[in-house]
Formats: structure tokens, C-alpha cells, sequence
């Protein structure tokens, strides 16, 4: 059996720093039978410019540069042009290991069936790189349920089965603006096969620039709305509104709202089957992880105080932290010095169990 065109769609929006990295992990991919589909949505600095100087040594390579019509759109307009029967997504500022595409090209040979394929990540800070490590919730028979909580899979870590999905279903959404992935994803999910290689197949860089860094407060936003679009459609919730609430403003009273559906929800689901409950268990906890940082990043230590009461998850946080916000209904000038100590001993943290980028990452020159 010929091996399958692998496209590998690839947004680009004033990537120039770290883009002729990601482009040269693809090329010198394991797997050949590829093309990257490029798109420079109107960058304004030099990224068409490296974007050509690849495309001289590599025809594999195709460019689209017009003006800038924002992710979604561009995302959307390289589906239209990718050629393969596989379609992968790329960013402009991560790094592909050389055997990522081989790796999930073989699970699609082995899995027919199978819709969408996702990979772990190493996480790429600067000039260090923090090693990922397996999670025990990506099980068979999960990722449906799992996709209603949280985005499964990092973006840049897909791809997509076109022999599975339809082409109506494979498109993003403009009504999740940058929680398009987390909307496609679940979609997928609720009915076909999906599944993670639960190894890190990518080195996902974290930098100020990043999408997710600038559109931060709109992701998690719409991440919230998504959720309670999944918890009403699966019968859950007639009403997930209290989601949507504490999206829009988050006070003392939408958390205490909050509070009580999250504490709902949990007897909920302690009345299911074993064969489902365990799944929605892990989907609920990484939920609860996500609305308490989102809280958190009010940098109001009454509040997480708060939801931390309201939900009985006190036990769920780690002692430095629930040490530094027992204090902070009473003293929030203390809290705030507890946890800007802890912010501190986390970077540390990470630093130390960091190893330096160019040990792990493939070393290749510039064109």
C-alpha cells in the first residue's frame, strides 16, 4: 500500500523568530511523503521572506500570503488546499521531532477507523526544555468524554483522517474564537475514534507572543461556553449558564453559583456506571484545575478562597498554596506574598527539573 500524503498545515503570523526552527523539523521529518501548506496571514515582519528562501531548497512547500484574516479563516482556507489524505496541523513556533509524522502515519495504517491522532508535548521555555510525562486518563473509550472538559490533544500535535471525517464536520468554527481546536476536537470526538501517542512527538514553545499568551482571557472564556454547550447537549445540565456567568465577570456571587453546579455535577456523575464514571471523574478534576486557575489569575486570593470553600477542593491544591490562601479572606497582603513566593519556587522548580534545549532538540542549520 503507497504511503499517504501527509499535508501539513501551517499558519504563520509574524513568526519570523522561531519559524525557520518549526519548517526544518518538518522537512527533515523520517516520513517524506509530505507537503506543508503554508499561510502567511499578513505578517508584518520577515516570515514570508524566510517562508521563500525554504521553498527554493524544498518544493515541497507551498505559500499563500495575502492580508491578515485571523486564525480561524487561515486555518480553514489550508484545509481547503491540502492535497493529502492526512492532514496535520503545525505551528510556526513549535519544533516537530523527526519522528512524529512516521509515528502517527503507522497508528492510522494499524487503525483504519481512526479520525484524529494527537501526541504528547515536551514544553520548550527559552533555551530549556521541561520533558512531558504520560497521563493515565488518555484510555481507550475515554476521549468522547474527556473532549467535553478539556481540549484532548495541543493544536500542533493533530492530525486529522479526511478518509473518516466528513468535509462538512473537518472545518473550525468562528463562533469559538481561540478555542476553535477545543470545538473541532469535541466535535470529532462525539462520533469517531480519536487517540493520543502518549509520548511527547513535539517540543511546544511557551513565549510571550504566543496566541494562546496574548488571547489568553478570550480562550477561556469561550472554553467555558463550549463546556457548557457539552454539559446541556449530553443532558447533564437543562441550564449550564453558570459557566457562562462566571466567564463573563468573576465575583464572589458567580462563584459561589459556580461552586454549587461543580458540586452538582460531582453527584451527577458518582451515579454512573463504572464503565463511564472514571472517565468523566478525570474530565470533571481537569475542569476543576482549569476554573481554578482561571479564578486564580484574578490575583484576588479572597476569591480562590472562595471557590475553594464552595467546591470542598481544598485538598486538591497543593500545601504551599492552600497554606498561602487560608489567610486570604482576612489578609490578602499576606496571601499575595505567599503566593508570589510560590510563583517563584515554581519557576525555580521547573528550571531544575529542565535540561537544556539543544540535548533534545534536532540540530540542523539554517537555509
Amino acid at each position: 500500500m503507497p504511503s499517504p500524503l501527509v499535508s501539513v498545515l501551517l499558519p504563520v503570523y509574524n513568526g519570523e523568530p522561531y519559524l525557520a526552527a518549526a519548517l526544518e523539523s518538518i522537512l527533515r521529518q523520517d516520513y517524506e511523503h509530505l507537503e506543508i501548506i503554508a499561510i502567511d496571514d499578513g505578517s508584518t515582519d520577515r516570515s514570508l521572506e524566510v517562508l521563500e528562501r525554504y521553498r527554493e531548497a524544498d518544493r515541497r512547500i507551498f505559500i499563500r500570503s495575502r492580508e491578515n484574516r485571523g486564525l480561524i479563516a487561515t486555518l480553514n482556507e489550508g484545509l481547503a488546499l491540502a492535497r493529502g489524505e492526512l492532514v496535520a496541523r503545525m505551528d510556526a513556533d513549535d519544533v516537530s521531532y523527526p519522528s512524529r509524522l512516521s509515528r502517527q502515519v503507522a497508528l492510522f495504517a494499524e487503525q483504519p477507523e481512526l479520525a484524529l491522532c494527537g501526541a504528547g508535548v515536551d514544553t520548550l521555555i527559552g533555551d530549556r526544555i521541561v520533558r512531558g510525562k504520560p497521563s493515565p486518563i488518555y484510555r481507550p473509550g475515554s476521549m468522547r468524554i474527556l473532549s467535553m472538559f478539556f481540549t484532548i490533544f495541543i493544536h500542533s500535535t493533530v492530525i486529522y483522517n479526511r478518509r473518516v471525517i466528513p468535509d462538512d464536520l473537518l472545518a473550525y468554527d468562528k463562533a469559538y474564537p481561540h478555542a476553535e481546536d477545543f470545538d473541532l476536537f469535541r466535535r470529532i470526538a462525539d462520533r469517531f475514534p480519536t487517540m493520543m501517542i502518549d509520548e511527547a512527538l513535539v517540543a511546544y514553545r511557551l513565549h510571550e507572543g504566543s496566541v494562546t499568551s496574548k488571547h489568553q482571557l478570550q480562550m477561556r472564556r469561550t472554553h467555558l461556553k463550549i463546556v457548557a454547550e457539552n454539559l446541556e447537549r449530553n443532558g447533564l445540565f437543562a441550564d449550564a449558564s453558570a459557566l457562562r456567568a462566571i466567564g463573563a465577570n468573576v465575583t464572589k456571587e458567580t462563584i459561589r453559583v459556580v461552586g454549587e453546579f461543580i458540586v452538582s455535577l460531582e453527584r451527577k456523575i458518582a451515579a454512573f456506571p463504572p464503565e463511564t464514571r472514571r472517565a468523566y471523574e478525570d474530565g470533571l478534576l481537569c475542569f476543576f484545575y482549569f476554573l481554578y486557575q482561571f479564578i486564580a489569575d484574578e490575583k484576588r486570593p479572597d476569591l480562590t478562597h472562595e471557590f475553594l470553600t464552595r467546591t470542598r477542593k481544598w485538598q486538591l491544591i497543593r500545601r504551599r498554596e492552600r497554606y498561602g490562601l487560608l489567610a486570604g479572606a482576612r489578609a490578602p497582603w499576606c496571601s499575595r506574598l505567599s503566593l508570589a513566593a510560590t510563583e517563584r519556587m515554581d519557576a525555580l522548580a521547573r528550571y531544575l527539573q529542565s535540561v537544556p534545549a539543544a540535548s533534545v532538540l534536532p540540530q540542523h542549520g539554517t537555509i
